[in-house]
């Protein structure tokens, strides 16, 4: 009797157990929130018609200068996203970016111990993970058709634009959370302005190398021109739409 008793009295705490990591994986991770600032609604809104802005601006010298074109405008691209992330984003750690994933016991107690995530260190640790990325984003293009051998340094400075854009925001979000992550690889997250930029910007590489091999014998067709003109309007698409419309949507 006891031993019946027993195995019945398991299978109910198996059924939890079971539903609640299914709850879980269907809980996996909340889109991004910003925050509800004044301030902050009218900087998400001025930042991308600044960043669009200033890129249509210098795309002249981007076709006649290529690298020294990108070069400079890293630290300017890097001042804006680095605004824009602490003006408008949750850091990672605080309270708005743990309810951007799922909640996990001791994740409230962790959130009321300390004095709370730096923003500074927080952007500045971001900043130099997107850096570190870039050879990685290099190399992903050289198998996907890029010179290996010549314009070395036109490819590597379109992958710095490419991880600055889109993967800097979601390190200052979500840190190196390996769960939060997977979820994003494995396009299991719902859409947010932080990975509607990342979709964006990797699609509009994509479609932004189209152009190069036509013959139209055109002077902005040089790589990388197309591919960081694609990147760009890409990721602002992204962002824009992932932030409004298709915010909280799934694949």
């Amino acid at each position: 009797m006891s031993a019946s008793t027993s195995s019945s009295s398991s299978s109910p705490s198996k059924a939890q157990s079971i539903a609640g990591k299914t709850s879980d994986q269907s809980q996996l991770q909340q889109p991004v929130r910003l925050k509800a600032t004044i301030v902050v609604q009218a900087a998400r809104h001025v930042s991308p018609v600044v960043l669009a802005g200033l890129f249509m601006a210098g795309f002249g010298h981007l076709v006649a200068s290529p690298v020294s074109t990108m070069w400079a405008a890293l630290p300017v691209v890097a001042a804006l996203q680095l605004l824009h992330a602490i003006i408008c984003l949750p850091v990672a750690g605080s309270s708005g970016a743990i309810k951007a994933r799922k909640q996990r016991s001791g994740d409230k107690k962790k959130a009321t111990e300390g004095s709370g995530p730096n923003l500074v260190i927080t952007a500045l640790l971001s900043l130099l993970l997107s850096v570190l990325l870039a050879p990685i984003l290099h190399a992903a293009m050289i198998l996907f058709g890029a010179p290996l051998l010549t314009h070395v340094s036109h490819t590597f400075l379109c992958a710095a634009h490419l991880s600055l854009l889109t993967s800097f925001p979601l390190f200052y979000v979500h840190g190196i959370d390996p769960t939060v992550w997977t979820s994003l690889a494995g396009f299991k997250a719902p859409l947010d302005e932080c990975y509607g930029g990342l979709l964006g910007g990797f699609l509009g590489a994509w479609l932004g190398a189209v152009p190069i091999p036509l013959d139209w014998d055109r002077e902005w067709q040089k790589w990388p021109v197309t591919i960081l003109v694609g990147i760009y309007a890409g990721y602002l698409s992204g962002r824009i739409l992932g932030g409004t419309l298709l915010w909280g949507k799934k694949f």
